[in-house]
């Protein structure tokens, strides 16, 4: 299975960039043909440009500067986020790989109506996300009901690629994170994945 990992943070040390080396060798164990695009280390210009959003209702999307990541994107059948959630949202550098690489004419078709846009993501299968959480599961569940799993889901996913499974999973309290924990974690990720 073609498999896109997208690793979001900017320190090459961090807790994140260590669970996606263990979550690579994991499945690249199980026969998966890995693709990784680490934002931060390609420089990736999270900025959608004018130009780009001028397009969007073109006839032609402004592919110029995206013609990669757009690749990468409609290859996959298998798709792995790993982030740290930064104030219950997507890191900027993440939500900008989203604003410009999950495309019209790429991750969805608008409706000639302007009605609900039609996805095109069929190829697809599954989205893994790994992510990171300084505070506790309850503040995420309880107060917040879990805002980046909502709107990946409902609103990215639902429109993009609706018949793909996702699996989400989150370390919590990960400042405080000791390596028995950090272990157990590891082990999370490879009974799921």
């Amino acid at each position: 299975m073609k498999c896109l990992v997208v690793l979001s943070h900017p320190l090459k040390e961090s807790l994140c960039s260590y669970l996606c080396q263990e979550t690579i060798k994991h499945l690249e164990s199980k026969g998966y043909d890995i693709t990784l695009l680490d934002l931060y280390g390609a420089n990736f210009d999270p900025v959608l440009s004018a130009e780009e959003r001028q397009s969007y209702y073109a006839e032609d999307f402004d592919r110029s500067q995206l013609n990669k990541e757009l690749e990468q994107l409609v290859e996959a059948e298998s798709l792995v986020l790993i982030f740290p959630t930064w104030w219950f949202s997507f890191p900027a550098m993440l939500k900008g790989w989203i604003d410009r690489v999950w495309a019209p004419g790429y991750a969805y078709d608008h409706d000639a109506e302007l009605g609900a846009i039609k996805p095109r993501l069929s190829n697809l299968k599954e989205v893994k996300v790994v992510t990171t959480l300084g505070s506790p599961w309850w503040v995420d569940k309880l107060v917040m009901h879990k805002p980046v799993k909502r709107i990946l889901k409902t609103a990215i996913l639902g429109a993009c690629a609706k018949d793909c499974k996702v699996t989400f999973l989150s370390l919590y309290n990960a400042e405080k994170a000791g390596r028995e924990q950090v272990d157990k974690f590891v082990q999370k990720i490879k009974a799921k994945f």
